[in-house]
Parts: structure tokens; sequence; C-alpha cells
């Protein structure tokens, strides 16, 4: 029987790590060893802090979750390793899984996606966001030409802002109250605005911010006629916007998206696991690095997640080396 290491939030504000005894791999499952986890700043800052609305609970359970929110719960999904046991297509291979923070696990083997040659391993945590800005895309729509803004320059909106900037003649610009991730904009390839000075009339606008004053911007800098696709999740907290104005008058629309599913436009003929793999190969570009801002051993997992539920930091996407664990 192994042993292996797991953070959990025991209850709100306080985290702590717990030893798991481990089976190993059966028939048609895989063991793996946990390179890198990383943390998903807004939504684990929620869970965390205890802040899962009653109504989500259900909503918001992540695929391998053990416990239940408030707490004791052990939560995440962003997970890189190695399978040491398992299919021979699979034994050795670097591998994605939405799997908690833990130093090793075992899950059925479709439940994990082989890590592209060319995608470093710490990159890969990436994938998760990746995958989401590729769902916020696909409810999107953006055309050639359009006129793009991302209004926050998260770790979902930096993501967005990079794919999008593929788009042939795409006028793309990243929005934040921050005036330093000017620098990452620039490292993106994208267009960079303070809130004050954000560009009007876009044909697009994709609130990422978690705020309510960044959907107010998306609503006052899109295009008559135009839609706003609210990717943030605001927990249990609520928002006023406002309809009245020139909402109606200028007939605008905000469409969510949520990455729990594949859009309606290609559900039919593209699964989820399609998405992550897309994600992955993605990755294959060294731009998205620009994203990894932080580093810390498993060891400190308690005290990081307390300090980024904290409040506002200048991070994007830290993550949990678990290489000696």
């Amino acid at each position: 029987m192994l042993e292996a290491t797991a953070f959990w939030v025991e209850e709100p504000g306080v985290g702590a790590l717990r030893r798991h005894p481990l089976a190993g791999a059966g028939a048609e499952e895989v063991l793996v060893r946990t390179l890198y986890t990383g943390v998903s700043r807004g939504t684990e800052s929620t869970v965390f802090s205890g802040r899962v609305p009653d109504s989500q609970r259900e909503r918001m359970r992540a695929p391998f979750q053990e416990g239940d929110f408030p707490g004791p719960v052990k939560y995440g999904y962003l997970n890189v390793g190695v399978v040491e046991q398992g299919p021979g297509e699979l034994a050795g291979r670097t591998v994605f899984t939405l799997f908690p923070h833990q130093s090793a696990f075992v899950v059925p083997a479709s439940a994990v996606v082989p890590v592209p040659e060319g995608v470093p391993a710490r990159r890969a945590v990436l994938a998760g966001a990746v995958e989401t800005a590729v769902n916020i895309l696909w409810d999107a729509a953006p055309l050639v030409g359009d006129r793009i803004t991302i209004v926050g320059a998260g770790m979902i909106g930096c993501c967005v802002a990079r794919l999008a900037h593929g788009i042939p003649g795409a006028e793309v610009t990243l929005v934040d109250i921050d005036p330093s991730r000017r620098r990452i904009a620039d490292d993106l390839g994208v267009n960079f605005s303070e809130p004050e000075a954000a560009p009007r009339d876009r044909d697009l606008v994709v609130d990422t911010s978690g705020s309510e004053a960044g959907l107010r911007l998306a609503l006052e800098t899109v295009v008559t006629e135009g839609e706003v696709v609210e990717a943030s999740w605001f927990g249990d907290r609520g928002v006023s916007i406002p309809l009245g104005e020139d909402f109606h008058s200028r007939r605008l629309t905000i469409r969510s998206s949520q990455v729990g599913v594949v859009p309606p436009a290609r559900r039919d003929r593209r699964s989820t696991t399609d998405r992550l793999a897309l994600a992955l190969d993605l990755l294959r570009d060294d731009a998205f690095d620009r994203l990894l801002t932080g580093e810390s051993a498993w060891r400190d997992l308690p005290d990081v997640l307390a300090r980024i539920a904290a409040g506002p930091g200048d991070e994007l996407c830290h993550t949990i080396d678990w290489r000696d664990a």
C-alpha cells in the first residue's frame, strides 16, 4: 500500500496536508505521480474562503473532489504528472488530469489526457485555463477582423486574449485596473488599456474581471446591438448592472459562458475530452509561459492558498512543485 499527500480545506480559511493510503492501479486504471499542480485563483479562493453558494454546491464539484463544501473538502483540477502504472500506451507518459492537489493518485485511464511533445510539464497546468478560453471563444464566435476587448487581465482573460490574437485581422485589447499588466499584454501580442481609456464600439467584449465594475465597462464599450460574454464567476456575490439607461435602446446582449459543458453549437461533435486535448495542443505556444508567475513547494500549500485567497495579488498562475513529495 502506497501513501500520498493531499491538500484539504478543513474549514473556511484553514488548509492542511493529509496523508492518504493509495492502492496500486487496477485494470483500466493508471497510477500517476504528480509533477505540478496549478492554483485556479478565482475558483479556489472562493472554495478556500467558504463562499460557494448553497445552490451551486453540486454544480461546483470538481471531477475527483472528496468531501463537501464548505469543508472539509479536497478540491482542485489542474494536475500534471507521470503515469507510473497503467496501460502500455500511457506508461511513462506525462499526462494532465482534472485532479486536486495530491502527490500521487489512481484514476481510470480514460480520465488522463497525454501532454503533447513540446509542451513542458509546468506549462501544461494551464490546460484548464486554456480549455476555458477555448470554450469562451466557442461561445463568443468572433469573426475575422473583429475588434475584441477582454476586461480583466487575469489568467483566463490572458488566455482568451492570446487565442483571440491568432484570429486574422483581429484587434485585441486587454483592459485591467493594474497598469503593470501592460507588460504581459505586450508579451501576448495584444493591446492594453486601463478602464478609463478603454476603446468604445467593440464588436465583442468578454468580461473575465469577476467584478461589477468590469461588467459595467463591458456594457459601456460594446457596439450597439453587440454582445457581452460574461465569463466570470461571482460565487455568492450579488452584482448590480445598468439594465436601464441605454441597455434596451442599444439592444445589447449578455451571454454567459461556463466551461462545465461544451457550447450547444459544438456539443454534438466535440466532447470535453476533445476540448481539453485541443487546449493542450495550443500550449505548444511558449508565449503562455508568461502566465506562470509564481511557484511554491507542496509543503507550503496551506500558506499559499491562504495568501492567494486573502486578496488581490499580482500573480496569474501559481504552480505547486510536487517532484520531491
